[in-house]
């Protein structure tokens, strides 16, 4: 039985969302949640496994409630699926960096939210890695990236040349077996690198690792052709 919590400031779409999860076999609705403080809260007391959160709220915004969450969360930490109404915004980005491990759109139908809750439950990828890339490329070519201030990011130099290597092969879009197939090494060996890589920068989603490659310049947004 899969836990979710499920935040959103909208009743209407919230209680919508709720009823459909209850309605699903092997989701247990955890709980509600109407903003970020209070999402932050029932993280704590239920623990759940998957969190929706909605990124545009009052008060405290979803970016900053999955901050919070993951910073003060047990192992292992929930994951937190943040909803949107637009794909390719600062917003869906700054999730992503905070360490959500996927966006979905409010309009999304109700098979492909179930869908979705299964998929991050598994601790799969929501969705395939070269639609983070693009997001990422989309944001940092983007007004708001240059207008932004610098970022703050983990010391790479605490990786081994191997970890630095998967990391930047995840910063391109490619899978586990495909840097195993470049690397000549074994998928659980590219598994075992970016746990460790994961853990030593402080990461929790690949989505994440995604993000810091290049914001660190590990890639160069256009400048490896990556298999779609």
């Amino acid at each position: 039985m899969t836990t979710v919590l499920v935040v959103d400031d909208q009743d209407l779409i919230r209680a919508g969302l709720a009823a459909l999860l209850r309605a699903a076999p092997g989701i247990e609705v955890a709980g509600e949640a109407a903003n970020g403080e209070e999402a932050v809260r029932l993280a704590s007391a239920l623990r759940p496994e998957v969190i929706l959160m909605d990124i545009r709220m009052p008060a405290m915004s979803g970016i900053t409630a999955t901050e919070r969450i993951l910073a003060e969360a047990g192992d292992p930490p929930p994951k937190i699926m943040v909803l949107t109404t637009f794909d390719l915004d600062e917003y869906v980005y700054a999730a992503l960096r905070a360490g959500a491990c996927g966006f979905l759109l409010k309009s999304a139908g109700p098979e492909r939210l179930l869908a979705a809750v299964d998929v991050v439950a598994a601790g799969d990828l929501l969705f395939a890695p070269t639609v983070t890339r693009r997001l990422v490329e989309s944001y940092l070519n983007s007004p708001l990236a240059r207008s932004a201030g610098p970022a703050t990011h983990p010391d790479l130099s605490v990786l081994t040349s191997r970890e630095l290597e998967v990391l930047r092969l995840v910063g391109t879009g490619l899978s586990n077996l495909e840097i195993a197939n470049k690397l000549v090494i074994s998928e659980s060996t590219v598994k075992t690198h970016l746990n460790r890589t994961m853990t030593k920068l402080g990461l929790s989603s690949r989505a994440q690792a995604v993000v810091l490659a290049y914001e660190t310049a590990l890639v160069v947004p256009g400048g490896l052709d990556v298999p779609q």
